[in-house]
């Protein structure tokens, strides 16, 4: 039984006592001048008792359990969350993810050609782009490793070169993929694409 009905029921007991005992006390001390029946004085006294007395009391006992279970509710312990490192400025992690975003915008043009022989080789080399992200991001742990932090540093130009060559591919990509709408055969698009192939960044050689 819970703290607050035990405190619920102690306090109509204790109100329907008090009360119920000054109603005796009251009747028999002060009787009336007209004689009344002893069943009519026994309701009276109950109805009083029960109006006065059991439900006050209840209501306070409640009010009363409310308090006491609020004051023992044990407290939950406080989840401790380390401190989420600060990572310092990584000037390698900009060029990178350049990179990595003409890499992701040339895959979903690709994707949005129709589907032909001209559309297979053009994903062959958009999956040559995404091989040379990985060189992209050796070029950048070279530069880590080394702890360059001049921007003038040639591994940092390197990648920086890199970064402007991914955008410029991206942008050809975008013009071939929209030519290539109009006329998606092969023999119309295998110029486009050729010169498209020679453009392709290449960190590797």
């Amino acid at each position: 039984m819970g703290v607050v009905v035990r405190s619920a029921l102690w306090g109509a007991a204790s109100g329907t006592v008090l009360i119920g005992a000054l109603a005796i006390i009251t009747e028999f001390a002060a009787p009336s001048e007209t004689p009344t029946s002893p069943l009519v004085t026994v309701i009276v006294i109950l109805i009083i008792t029960a109006m006065f007395g059991t439900a006050p009391g209840a209501m306070i006992g409640t009010a009363v359990g409310l308090i006491r279970r609020a004051v023992q509710k044990p407290k939950q312990p406080r989840v401790f969350h380390p401190p989420i490192p600060q990572q310092p400025y990584d000037m390698w992690s900009e060029l990178v993810e350049r990179c990595a975003e003409s890499t992701r915008r040339v895959a979903a043009a690709v994707q949005t050609v129709p589907r032909s022989a001209a559309k297979d080789w053009l994903v062959r080399i958009s999956e040559q782009l995404t091989q040379e992200l990985d060189d992209v991001r050796g070029i950048a742990q070279l530069g880590r490793a080394l702890g360059a932090v001049d921007r003038q540093h040639p591994v940092y130009q390197r990648l920086l070169t890199a970064a402007h060559d991914f955008k410029v591919f991206e942008n050809e990509v975008g013009r071939v993929a929209l030519q290539m709408f109009d006329h998606p055969e092969l023999d119309s698009a295998r110029v486009h694409l050729e010169v498209l192939e020679k453009q392709l960044p290449q960190l590797s050689t």
